[in-house]
């Protein structure tokens, strides 16, 4: 795409999905066979897009007989995740098992944690209230902050900024619902010599939207390098189920309803997309606020908060650091 014709997605993210499939696919049988030395694929399918895509992927490579597919809800998952997540192990007919992290959690002590925060913030905080935090500041120039945003049982919304340990403590406790499903995912693969999918696309990959040990942990990662403009054409390439392919992004980790934008990334996928592609690019931000209807202040606040997210996250991705040279024994 020449600079004179502007930006656009749909010619920035253009792919050729049957070339691309078919890639990935041949990709993974040689990862499995060459470097890892397993028998088979594991997928933990959240009913989103990433990991349906990823499990459609694993099938396309070594067939439906040697992925093994996991459903792990927990307290506050929303049933349509483990609906959706049914559906797709039913389509593409891998076998699969439905394991409730809820108690493991619970003896963690992930949800009283939770609460702890949550009544210290909001006084009368309790049964019956739902919550969950949003990030703002960084697309206003400003810097990130996030507010833990509550419901009472009667629907009235309660609002105040975490104080940054507060932040924290929240954070910490979520984690323990990615790494007890990460810990879930590598039983079944040593159990049966397979190897584990991560599900991330290029926006959580880049960006750092992932625990570290948790869902940042996998043998093969075969979507890391698509957008997720992409991962949701892809599904539809491949024929996946139309309620998969319509399903709105979310974190599904709090237990109020929380988009994946209001959480980590400040706008909808499709714009992130587009400003991640652009800012590799080089493009200017004047063509970037152009594209997306905002002001050029706004855009220059967008790859702002690109720069500073991989800075933040740089370490999620990195391997130990060691203090001498092992095989020198120094």
């Amino acid at each position: 795409m020449t600079k004179s014709q502007g930006l656009s997605a749909e010619r920035a993210l253009a792919l050729d999905y049957t070339t691309e499939i078919e890639r990935i696919a041949g990709k993974l049988r040689h990862a499995l066979t060459h470097d890892l030395n397993r028998r088979g694929l594991v997928v933990a399918i959240s009913g989103g897009i990433d990991s349906s895509v990823s499990a459609a992927l694993a099938v396309r490579a070594v067939g439906p007989k040697r992925v093994y597919g996991l459903l792990l809800p927990e307290r506050v998952s929303s049933p349509q995740s483990t609906h959706r997540g049914r559906m797709l192990a039913e389509h593409l007919g891998i076998e699969y098992e439905i394991f409730d992290i809820a108690p493991a959690l619970e003896a963690l002590g992930c949800y009283a944690r939770i609460d702890e925060v949550c009544k210290a913030v909001h006084p009368g905080y309790g049964a019956g209230w739902k919550n969950k935090i949003v990030l703002e500041g960084g697309l206003e120039g400003r810097y990130n902050h996030f507010k833990l945003v509550a419901q009472d049982p009667t629907g009235k919304i309660h609002e105040a900024r975490l104080e940054y340990r507060q932040y924290l403590m929240i954070v910490a406790a979520t984690n323990f619902k990615q790494r007890v499903r990460k810990t879930m995912d590598y039983f079944h693969a040593d159990r049966l010599n397979y190897a584990v999918v991560g599900t991330p696309n290029r926006l959580e990959y880049d960006q750092g939207f992932f625990v570290k040990n948790g869902d940042g942990s996998a043998d093969v990662k075969p979507i890391a390098h698509l957008y997720k403009t992409q991962v949701y054409a892809m599904a539809r390439h491949m024929m996946l189920p139309e309620e998969i392919c319509n399903a709105i992004p979310t974190t599904d980790t709090y237990s109020l309803a929380q988009g994946q934008d209001e959480f980590y990334f400040g706008l909808p996928y499709a714009q992130m997309d587009l400003a991640l592609w652009a800012y590799e690019q080089g493009r200017e931000t004047s063509e970037l606020a152009s594209a997306l209807g905002i002001s050029e202040e706004a855009a220059q606040a967008v790859y702002a908060d690109i720069e500073a997210k991989r800075r933040a996250t740089k370490y999620l991705g990195g391997a130990p650091i060691l203090m001498g040279n092992p095989s020198s024994g120094s």
